[in-house]
């Protein structure tokens, strides 16, 4: 027998969480705390569960209508690989903007030495 598996905004964020932890803390962890970027990988996952709507809300006829994953484990494992595909999307599509954060906040390599004049 199987169960309705509901997502809940609380639940989405949780999770990516989670996955951001198996993650190197450089660049993936730092990348999204950034909270502009966290936001985006959020609204990333959320846009791809079916039946959620823009307020992140969960409509209960549609959840039930659905075609997702009703065992726990595989709508975990769901959730997870859109998280990954949502981490690596984002980086992908801000590399640019990325390194020049990073290259700002972390890597002093990335500018001249003002040692030689």
């Amino acid at each position: 027998m199987y169960t309705v598996v509901r997502f809940t905004p609380k639940s989405v964020v949780g999770e990516i969480q989670k996955v951001l932890d198996t993650y190197a803390y450089n660049p993936y962890q730092k990348v999204f705390a950034v909270p502009d970027l966290r936001q985006e990988l959020i609204d990333y996952v959320v846009n791809r569960i079916p039946c959620f709507d823009s307020d992140y809300k969960l409509d209960s006829v549609c959840a039930i209508n659905s075609k997702l994953p009703r065992n726990p484990l595989e709508a975990q494992l769901y959730l997870q690989n859109l998280i990954h595909q949502g981490i690596h999307a984002i980086m992908q599509e801000k590399s640019e903007w990325i390194s020049l954060l990073l290259c700002d906040t972390i890597q002093p390599g990335c500018e001249p030495s003002h040692w030689f004049g």
